[in-house]
């Protein structure tokens, strides 16, 4: 396929352009569509694609995508394939499609075309990626479930997702959450009607600006009075920092005056179940799970008679213990009746001792059937159905990459959670029944299925199967049943993820390709993004900077850097104290030395530009584009963020 996308000739294929330092993508999945985008638009660099098929999955509209400079169709990564993407004169490749396996022997056969190429590898297995990390030279492994997961996770549970920064957690905070000790401002004229009117990354005033006019009137050499210096960051009243009230003044209509910035947490914000919470629902819904309604009342009688006959045996005998022993071994059928000073030789203690007994045949299966299940968890052959006392769950439907790496977090957090998966075969069946989650697999209509898994007494449900359409079926289905349930869905079509957030109250919609096809970008580029944050439908990202020598962050300052537009530097850590994060690094002017690092705060394209800024010249100031205020409107495909 040639650079507008039109096909190649049957039997003539494409001879090898001369072209190098490109990127190579290879998949046709949604991940590599958003990570050849994420390329080409925000990098504006060189890109080749090599795909399974062009007419299968997002294929068609990866050939279709204007920047890419060819597509080479090849079902598995031949030298053929990469002799025609010029693997040996390429700059990176990413391999987000197919099998753990696969990618790494596709990995080794890059390696040996080029030994220098930049690798990034999407791994479902984390710890095996970490191996091959080391393995290969040049290599960077990346999960693009785990890296969306927790806003699947954070949006059910409503609360702040957030990436930690050395020992503290960044976080967006909304309107009225917002605190005095902000970071910065990263989105105005939000909308929550209309979310195309979000301005990510406002055109503000440096925070820098007072600083550097200081510096230019003064001179280099000369002492700036104290008087004239600039109020301290954390209070200055620059148009950045300014207080919510002036921010939302400039929006006199009324719409669209939210507001969002970033702040810090000591820790990270911890679902709100305490211990014994969880052990009570887990020993109520092990004990409905054995037991009937009939059972159950039985079985309550049954707890009553026996509280009963011990407190009579207990008035006569005046022992505790000797009556709690007892009364263990009438419950088990042990207790030798009739012994004189064993406190069961009067006629109320043997009626007792009798009603003790015969309530014992009911205890005593249903106990040892409990033990047995928590002691057997995950050997069973088939995952536990929910029982009838499953309450205040999490709801996840679908169980492929992105909805077991979802499970597995929420049974980490210790909230309890309910599986539904229609496919008998799929990979995190296995992992649900390991983790003794509840799983509901059949392939009826999705309000059974959801009745089945409780959903009229669910706190939320996440629907991430790979289909918009299931998900928005269980969406509805579950709304149906239960009005008021938190509900967070997976879309990949932008304009349709818009309509549903428009339609539907308390809904958010995530994307799994698009929050992880700028770390992917990021990494091909040598860069680390420690994670991304979701301001509704846009995506942040924290990335860390480290002033190399040859790169171009050596000698900007702060100025500099936000200048380019899209971003804001939230912490500085210098070379010679690298263990410590300056938030809010007071020295606006100072420049970076070899060695200095910066965590930013940036829009895709802001992030772009930074990776491409040209190194100072000899004294002069860097060279850098000068698209400033970069808006990133762009929608957040997939469900977005």
């Amino acid at each position: 396929m040639t650079r507008d996308g039109g096909p190649q000739s049957a039997g003539q294929p494409e001879p090898a352009q001369q072209i190098a330092d490109h990127f190579i993508v290879v998949g046709s999945n949604a991940l590599a569509l958003r990570l050849i985008l994420e390329l080409t638009e925000h990098y504006e660099v060189p890109v080749m694609a090599i795909v399974q098929d062009r007419t299968e999955d997002h294929a068609p509209r990866i050939g279709r995508i204007p920047g890419l400079v060819k597509v080479v169709e090849s079902r598995t990564v031949t030298d053929e394939a990469l002799r025609e993407v010029s693997a040996s004169t390429a700059r990176g490749i990413a391999l987000v499609d197919g099998e753990d396996q696969d990618k790494i022997h596709a990995a080794l056969s890059v390696q040996g075309h080029n030994p220098q190429i930049r690798v990034v590898l999407r791994m479902f297995n984390e710890r095996l990626g970490k191996q091959i990390e080391k393995l290969l030279t040049n290599c960077a492994s990346l999960s693009g479930s785990a890296t969306a997961a927790p806003a699947f996770v954070n949006g059910a549970l409503q609360r702040p997702n957030s990436v930690q920064v050395g020992e503290r957690f960044v976080y967006v905070a909304y309107d009225d959450d917002i605190q005095s000790n902000r970071l910065c401002v990263v989105a105005d004229r939000i909308d929550r009607q209309d979310l195309s009117r979000i301005r990510l990354m406002p055109e503000t005033a440096s925070r820098a600006a007072d600083f550097i006019a200081l510096a230019t009137r003064y001179g280099p050499d000369a002492t700036i009075p104290s008087s004239r210096t600039p109020t301290s960051p954390d209070t200055a009243h620059t148009p950045d920092a300014a207080d919510t009230t002036t921010l939302r003044s400039n929006h006199p209509d009324g719409a669209g005056n939210g507001i969002a910035a970033l702040q810090t947490l000591s820790n990270e914000l911890r679902v709100s179940t305490p211990w014994f919470a969880r052990l009570r629902w887990r020993l109520v819904d092990t004990f409905r799970y054995f037991t009937g309604a009939r059972l159950r009342i039985v079985t309550a009688f049954a707890l009553a008679a026996t509280l009963a006959s011990f407190l009579t045996t207990w008035a006569f005998n005046h022992s505790f213990i000797w009556t709690v022993y007892t009364t263990l071994l009438d419950m088990a059928g042990a207790a030798q009746p009739d012994q004189p000073g064993a406190g069961t030789d009067g006629w109320w203690q043997r009626v007792a001792q009798v009603i003790i007994t015969f309530c014992g045949v009911t205890f005593v299966p249903l106990a040892t059937a409990i033990l047995v299940d928590i002691l057997a968890s995950g050997r069973r052959g088939q995952p536990k159905d929910p029982s009838s006392g499953t309450s205040d769950h999490i709801v996840v439907v679908g169980l492929g990459n992105i909805g077991t790496r979802v499970a597995t977090l929420i049974h980490e957090l210790g909230v309890p959670l309910v599986c539904v998966e229609r496919n008998p075969e799929a990979r995190g069946i296995a992992a649900a029944r390991a983790l003794n989650i509840p799983v509901v697999v059949g392939d009826g209509p999705m309000d059974d299925l959801l009745r089945r898994a409780r959903i009229h007494r669910s706190r939320a449900l996440i629907a991430v199967t790979r289909d918009d359409a299931a998900n928005l079926e269980a969406a509805l289905e579950a709304r149906a049943i239960r009005p008021n349930v938190r509900i967070v869905i997976r879309l990949f079509d932008d304009d349709f993820a818009q309509h549903v957030y428009a339609t539907l109250g308390n809904v958010a919609s995530r994307s799994v390709s698009y929050l992880s096809a700028p770390a992917f970008a990021a990494a091909l580029m040598s860069r680390e993004v420690l994670g991304t944050l979701s301001v509704f439908r846009h995506v942040l990202l924290i990335a860390e900077l480290t002033a190399t020598e040859g790169s171009g962050l050596v000698g900007m300052n702060q100025h500099d850097v936000e200048g380019l537009g899209g971003i804001r530097v939230i912490a500085v850590r210098l070379a010679h104290n690298p263990m410590t994060y300056m938030w809010n690094y007071a020295d606006r002017a100072r420049r970076l030395a070899i060695g200095d690092r910066i965590v930013v705060a940036s829009t895709r394209s802001g992030l772009g530009r930074l990776n491409t800024t040209q190194p100072a010249a000899e004294g002069g100031d860097p060279a850098r584009q000068s698209t400033a205020g970069d808006r990133d409107t762009s929608g957040a495909g997939d469900g977005g963020s």
